[in-house]
């Protein structure tokens, strides 16, 4: 399998940052992954810290190609919140670490999606966004619901409140994993946290990859910077890691 793979992590008008990044690439399958850290909470860069590392490491532990990818993404976001809850377990329940993931599995001609919250995974094809998860928040709800538009969601007084996440209670939080994505040669993935999509719509995200000869690092480092711009002086850490599948 070849792929080519650029991942970026920007600060943003923020103090520090509590996004984690990372990309598991070899011959026989890939994995990204983009973790945020919740404002609001204890140690946020922690908790993301923790998924990141551990995910990673039950990737390369595993026999490549997975026999079963969406068992695999399944069980390593359950891990990553146990070890969360784990690590926060002295902390008071309301300020528990927490963090939101995005997951994206590539191996033979095929990607998988897993999420918690509202960190997303995208699949591109021909600069034009076919797939993408859909957020564990009220807004997305409204969004599904017809309530609103998609337009509307981006400036909706509650479009950061989420509704799931790695960390604070014991229980398994709400995640949704994929079906399987047929990939064609070209197609370009991405998982981010919100700090970058907040304030890009669909469109503009899938002609950021549109060309197929441009290397992935300068198209999505110009993307990054578009969204701290748009953010302005309330520019959230802005984080992606995105892999065009070349055969």
């Amino acid at each position: 399998m070849r792929v080519e793979h650029a991942d970026l992590s920007l600060l943003g008008a923020r103090e520090s940052n509590q996004d984690r990044v990372g990309a598991e690439v070899t011959e026989a399958a890939s994995l990204l992954i983009a973790c945020d850290g919740m404002g609001g909470h204890a140690e946020g860069e922690r908790a993301a810290q923790i998924a990141q590392e551990l995910i990673g490491q039950r990737f390369r532990a595993v026999a490549r190609p997975l026999l079963d990818p969406l068992g695999f993404l399944h069980l390593s976001l359950g891990a990553a919140h146990q070890q969360i809850v784990k690590h926060g377990a002295d902390f008071p329940l309301e300020s528990r670490p927490r963090a939101t993931i995005a997951l994206c599995l590539v191996q033979r001609t095929s990607a998988y999606f897993a999420h918690v919250g509202d960190s997303r995974a995208y699949h591109m094809r021909r600069g034009k966004v076919i797939a993408r998860t859909r957020d564990h928040s009220h807004v997305e709800l409204l969004v599904r619901e017809g309530v609103i538009g998609a337009d509307q969601a981006q400036h909706h007084p509650m479009r950061n409140f989420v509704e799931s996440c790695l960390g604070g209670e014991a229980l398994l939080p709400e995640m949704d994993i994929s079906t399987r994505q047929v990939l064609q040669a070209g197609d370009v993935l991405l998982v981010c946290t919100d700090g970058l999509w907040a304030n890009l719509d669909d469109e503009i995200i899938g002609t950021a990859f549109a060309d197929p000869q441009a290397p992935l690092a300068p198209a999505l480092n110009a993307l990054g910077e578009r969204a701290v711009s748009l953010g302005g002086p309330t520019a959230d850490n802005t984080s992606a890691v995105v892999l065009r599948f070349l055969e």
